[in-house]
């Protein structure tokens, strides 16, 4: 990209964009900072699928914050993930919490945030830690290679699976279903090869379309099915994991249906990994190629580990954007956005806003203030599990580095996708320990 970019050259409902260089994308979002006005997305048709009537992208920091704590003016309703809606006999797999407003979405938080307490995420710890050490220990045994399979995607998916009573035979499972779902755009995982031209065009057949969809549903059935064995299961005999707390509780004398827990169990298992796993992803890559942080890192770890988690998730903000849904006028930084609208809100771009963070594509364990949204905007949408994943983040980091401190990432193969900063597979190397 050149100096010379104006926004009118910027297509952020282009999949092309998505796939060009991190530093491009960069440059772009830039460009949309500064222009005064913001900029109108046209969505793209596919074939049997509703046409979408676009939305305004929200770049900027104070833009990204202020449309979060006004829910009832930026609803999730009724759907805070897609930009686009999606078949109407879909909603009943992935239309969940996420894409809810209170008072029903404060309700059943307040079921769930007891697994995520401080004080359960302490009973946790030890058993964080126990596997962290266990997968490092297969990591060495392999000698090195993916990353991503072999460590970064392990730890969480491991951690939330147990917290739902998932089999440990289910897991492998569970890691190919969520890659399908948060991977909707990329061939590898729906079979069907979707470009984005812009200017509401798309590469696209029916057949493709037909297969890409049935992909994704497939997958949403599969965990649908998996949640509701397990629900029957708990309803009958109770346990002490998450899935028990859920189909039992008792929410203002009403409880989740099952279609309800279905939904809200996906959401869990599929937020409940992918986030973690590419920050830890990320955050492998960006200490490979930002030397002098590792080295600041490994000189004081228990002193600069907190700081170096924020870091890595506002650099990569593995979490690109959430969609919202304007109730009626709003006026927010000198632009009236009107009933029936919809805005994109931009983590990735708001993470790297001139007005907030000084230098801000630098990476810089030791930034602070540090006021970033990579767990989503202040409200009642803040990332649910952001302790957990801090958590996982710091114990993997702590693992790797006291055992294989000069563990290095290679070249990494990126998800497609303008939904999640995702690394599909990501090379490793080090220096065996000895014995």
């Amino acid at each position: 990209m050149t100096t010379e970019l104006t926004p009118a050259d910027i297509d952020l409902s282009d999949l092309r964009f998505w796939v060009r260089p991190l530093r491009e994308r960069a440059e772009a979002f830039a460009v949309l900072r500064a222009h005064p006005e913001p900029v109108f997305n046209t969505l793209p048709k596919l074939p049997f699928l509703p046409q979408s009537p676009g939305s305004w992208a929200l770049t900027h920091h104070a833009e990204v914050t202020e449309a979060s704590r006004h829910p009832e003016v930026f609803s999730s309703e009724p759907s805070a993930t897609s930009p686009a809606d999606m078949p109407r006999w879909m909603d009943k797999y992935f239309n969940s919490m996420i894409d809810m407003d209170d008072p029903r979405h404060a309700k059943i938080r307040r079921i769930v945030s007891r697994a995520f307490s401080p004080k359960m995420l302490a009973k946790a710890e030890d058993d964080i830690a126990l596997r962290a050490t266990r997968i490092v220990d297969e990591l060495i045994e392999a000698g090195g290679g993916d990353f991503v399979s072999q460590a970064a995607a392990r730890l969480p998916v491991e951690v939330i699976c147990e917290m739902l009573g998932i089999p440990v035979q289910q897991h492998r499972r569970v890691v190919e279903w969520t890659n399908i779902i948060v991977g909707y755009s990329d061939p590898e995982y729906v079979g069907a090869t979707v470009e984005y031209t812009g200017g509401g065009t798309a590469n696209v057949g029916k057949l493709a379309t037909i297969r890409m969809l049935g992909t994704i549903a497939s997958a949403g059935w599969r965990l649908h099915r998996l949640a509701f064995k397990l629900g029957r299961e708990r309803r009958s005999k109770p346990t002490d994991d998450l899935t028990s707390a859920l189909v039992n509780a008792n929410v203002d004398g009403e409880r989740l249906s099952p279609r309800e827990f279905a939904a809200f169990f996906l959401l869990l298992v599929v937020a409940g990994n992918e986030t973690t796993r590419n920050a830890i992803a990320h955050g492998l890559k960006l200490f490979t190629e930002h030397p002098d942080q590792r080295e600041l890192l490994l000189a004081d770890f228990d002193g600069r580990i907190a700081g170096a988690v924020e870091e890595i998730v506002r650099y990569s903000s593995p979490v690109i954007f959430m969609r919202r849904n304007v109730t009626r006028d709003y006026e927010l930084n000198g632009h009236t956005y009107r009933k029936g609208e919809r805005v994109t809100l931009f983590y990735w771009s708001a993470n790297r806003d001139e007005s907030v963070f000084t230098d801000p594509d630098r990476f810089d364990i030791l930034r602070s203030p540090n006021p970033h949204v990579g767990f989503g905007g202040p409200g009642p949408h803040f990332c649910l599990g952001a302790n957990l994943a801090r958590r996982e983040i710091t114990v993997m980091f702590r693992e790797l580095f006291s055992r294989l401190p000069d563990i290095t990432a290679g070249d990494p193969d990126r998800l497609m996708s303008g939904f999640i900063n995702g690394y599909k597979r990501l090379p490793c190397t080090f220096t065996p320990p000895t014995t």
